[in-house]
């Protein structure tokens, strides 16, 4: 456990039916192998003890006090095991079977949480042996004086955000699952013992019901299936184990396999997106049975993270799910443009076309949107605008590409007309400094800004996210436009869009495959040997890593220290921890300090989880200090 993260453990014993003894001594191994691994929790199948399909030797008081005698046997065993289990058994209460699930820690009993939907139909005929159980009640079970029933929550002394909530097996179909309840209650974990028949497209049904209520109750959800060892007379287990958080599978193990499958849940992040959404109401009621636990400090000393962390956030992994994300970005990008242009009834839009990235993406956008209004692609002029730092290979992609497209294309050099103005204000052309730099794009803004106003157009503005976030724009230039459609794509995904436009759209796939091939460069310094000399990476470090820093304290509001040791997961073989470091501290100095050009950006379509307008995304004070969060990534050691 560290940094909120908590590692959770679902194991699936190769049981023997009706053999309690037998199978607690697989449960006690399973449960100090998990201990061993750091596990905080771990669950085992509904009625795991006995096994589920026992039938009418459920009424057999042998086979009822067998689990008892195995689950003292396992609290007994695994007293030194500082974790908490969850064990599926039967227990009887005022001449009544119930299937509920035996919670201890340290050789104590906890709690019994009981099912409450039982299923009756079909294969299933549990009614037959176990009865529902409504309300609570402290009850005598194996020596101990426990709650027994629904609305149980088992909450950790010293991490405030872990609430564990209980359901079992067919809990999670019903309608109004107790789940729902338990996280209203303020249950960030709900584990699920469960026995569950596999059938043909049932994993498949499973997987996308844990995954997406894991997401609508804002919860990790760890479900935990029966496999090998189950009776096999008219029905087929699998062993499946999930474990999701807020609709991620984070974790799963493979189908017809016994074992323990783990993953590690981020209770920062749930109880962060719990306070976000106003939609998510807490309602602690009147009959929450709330029981206290708590673990020894050294119990998870030497903790690290076995969870995986992209290295790029903002961009799927899969390259399925990447295309079809880079096809519906395009296409939003596309339709607030077009709402925009129909709603001034413009007919010509502006760009400056620089052959790097972002131009060349905000390009792409605006062709697909006049495209979409049938509009003249004429209509879209791009004008290159070189200055002195401009190279021969940027002026000769943008060309190329706005040739390729059928757009207007016109070169206008800025040279002179910067070079005036530096003799007006007074500035040493051969000062190397930010006015040499910002004067040149502020020129272009003002070029093109009025190149629209003669043909009656709208500028397109160019910056991407992470240039928002670090500052690196032009106050009043190139952070300026009529519709900024990159207003909501980070660096990271400009790159995945455009490899993504290359690979369906053959005849500019050469130009686009050079463009992203070119150093990301302002190109605002003279170059050297014809090549770009003012590399932005080397000037503000790699966009890859402020992409990650972006992500984690604007979408979750993660601490610099959290962030750090994520980073190290992420990253680990890419960049030491200096490194890491280094950047970090350069993102959150600028992140801070560059506020003031977020408060007045122009429109631009949103289309991720993270934005910087002013008007519904991020708002932040433009002069707030940076301080704490400077010391703390002091501290890092």
């Amino acid at each position: 456990m560290k940094d909120s993260f908590v590692r959770i453990a679902a194991a699936t014993p190769e049981i023997k039916v009706a053999d309690p003894k037998h199978n607690a001594d697989l449960i006690i191994k399973l449960i100090k192998e998990a201990s061993f691994n750091q596990a905080a929790a771990i669950v085992f199948p509904e009625l795991s003890l006995t096994g589920y399909t026992c039938g009418d030797l459920f009424f057999n008081r042998t086979l009822l006090s067998g689990a008892q005698s195995a689950l003292l046997k396992i609290m007994e065993e695994t007293e030194f095991c500082d974790i908490l289990c969850a064990v599926g058994m039967p227990v009887p209460y005022m001449g009544k079977l119930y299937d509920a699930v035996a919670v201890f820690k340290n050789g104590e009993l906890l709690a019994l949480p009981v099912k409450k939907n039982i299923e009756n139909f079909g294969e299933h005929s549990d009614l037959r042996y176990f009865s529902p159980f409504e309300g609570t009640e402290i009850i005598s079970f194996c020596g101990f004086e426990v709650p027994m029933g629904e609305n149980i929550l088992l909450s950790c002394a010293s991490q405030s955000d872990f609430t564990l909530g209980f359901e079992i097996g067919s809990d999670v179909f019903a309608p109004c699952p107790p789940s729902v309840n338990l996280s209203k209650m303020g249950a960030s974990v709900i584990l699920n013992s469960s026995c569950t028949s596999e059938t043909v497209g049932k994993a498949s049904f499973r997987r996308s019901l844990i995954k997406s209520y894991s997401e609508r109750i804002i919860c990790g959800y760890v479900f935990c299936d029966a496999g090998f060892g189950e009776s096999t007379t008219d029905l087929v287990f699998a062993g499946h184990r999930i474990i999701a958080e807020n609709g991620n599978i984070l974790a799963e193990g493979q189908l017809f396999t016994n074992g323990i499958t783990y993953s590690d849940i981020d209770l920062e992040r749930i109880s962060h997106e719990r306070r976000r959404m106003n939609t998510y109401v807490q309602d602690v009621g009147d009959n929450l049975n709330n029981v206290l636990f708590d673990y020894e400090e050294e119990s998870f000393d030497g903790f690290e993270l076995i969870r995986h962390i992209p290295q790029m956030p903002f961009i799927p992994e899969n390259e399925a799910e990447l295309n079809e994300r880079c096809s519906e970005i395009l296409t939003l990008q596309s339709y607030g443009l077009v709402k925009r242009l129909k709603h001034i009834n413009a007919k010509t839009a502006v760009i400056a076309l620089s052959g790097g990235l972002d131009s060349t993406l905000a390009l792409l956008v605006t062709v697909k949107a006049f495209d979409t209004l049938k509009l003249d692609r004429k209509g879209i002029l791009t004008y290159s605008m070189p200055c002195f730092g401009t190279t021969q290979r940027t002026k000769s992609n943008a060309q190329t590409l706005a040739e390729a497209l059928g757009v207007s294309f016109k070169e206008i050099s800025i040279k002179d007309s910067v070079s005036q103005h530096f003799k007006d204000i007074g500035q040493d052309p051969e000062k190397l400094d930010v006015t040499f730099e910002n004067s040149q794009a502020r020129e272009r803004t003002q070029v093109i800004m009025d190149i629209a106003n003669m043909v009656g157009g709208i500028v397109i503005g160019t910056g991407d996210l992470s240039e928002l976030a670090l500052g690196w724009a032009t106050y009043n230039g190139d952070h300026m436009s009529m519709y900024s459609v990159n207003a909501s794509i980070p660096k990271t995904l400009v790159r995945h869009l455009v490899r993504y436009c290359a690979n369906t759209q053959d005849e500019i796939k050469a130009v686009l495959l050079d463009i992203l091939d070119t150093p990301v460069s302002p190109e605002l310094l003279p170059p050297k040997d014809g090549e770009i000399s003012q590399k932005t990476e080397d000037l503000v470090g790699p966009y890859e890593l402020h992409d990650f820093f972006m992500f984690y304290l604007v979408r979750y509001g993660f601490s610099p220290k959290k962030i750090y040791n994520m980073a190290l997961k992420a990253f680990e073989g890419t960049y030491e921890g200096e490194t890491i470091k280094k950047w970090l501290k350069t993102f959150f100095r600028r992140f801070f300090t560059q506020q003031f050009k977020r408060s007045c950006l122009p429109d631009g379509p949103k289309v991720g989880s993270v934005g910087f307008s002013p008007r519904g995304d991020f708002k932040m004070p433009s002069d707030a200090s940076y301080n704490i969060w400077m010391q703390e990534i002091d501290e890092i050691e």
